[in-house]
């Protein structure tokens, strides 16, 4: 593999498999290699709802440190990435952030009122808070975020209104990074590179 080149702030999409978090630990693996005082650290988003997921996140967290270089720390922070941004954002510091899509299904859960319509107004009013963040973090960012097909989703509105939060917020974060990749299939696609 070629040397990686650590953004300012990239976002890494992809489809399951397709080696999102590969790239995002390559990445935090490239950053340490590059200076001796330099630190990474992977905020992870999954909530263990149910036995899927805690399966999941098991194995995503076995195969962390599994390729190029040691594991990362990880803190979990599942609704207030804003705030888990800012605290651990420093100069020196990498920072993981995986992933976007279950940051915000949990905030949105969250966020659950009895009127649909004052939900619907919380992700948004979250979601422009993570943008700003992500725009003040004094250190590299990597985003990691899944692309989610829509066609299985037409019967469920709820997963419908998900799925287009998500896409939103997506927008949101490839105006606000400097580098956006699509993962397929582990080979990395450079969609935006400002730098």
């Amino acid at each position: 593999m070629a040397e990686l080149r650590v953004a300012r702030s990239e976002l890494v999409l992809g489809a399951g498999g397709a080696g999102r978090s590969a790239r995002a630990e390559a990445l935090a693996a490239a950053w340490i290699a590059a200076a001796p005082h330099h630190r990474a650290v992977c905020i992870d988003t999954a909530q263990p709802w149910d036995e899927e997921l805690r399966d999941l996140i098991r194995r995503c967290r076995r195969a962390s440190g599994g390729g190029s270089g040691p594991a990362l720390p990880r803190l979990e922070e599942p609704t207030e990435l804003a705030h888990a941004l800012g605290q651990h954002s420093r100069p020196d510091t990498l920072i993981v952030v995986d992933c976007l899509g279950f940051w915000l299904t949990a905030s949105l859960v969250h966020a659950m009122a009895p009127d649909e319509s004052e939900a619907a107004a919380a992700g948004p009013a979250r979601t422009l808070r993570m943008v700003d963040a992500v725009n003040a973090c004094a250190g590299p960012l990597v985003l990691v975020s899944n692309c989610i097909d829509s066609e299985g989703v037409q019967a469920r509105p709820d997963l419908q209104r998900l799925v287009g939060t998500l896409g939103t917020l997506e927008q949101q974060a490839v105006a606000a990074c400097e580098r956006v990749t699509l993962m397929s299939a582990g080979l990395p696609l450079t969609l935006k590179d400002m730098g």
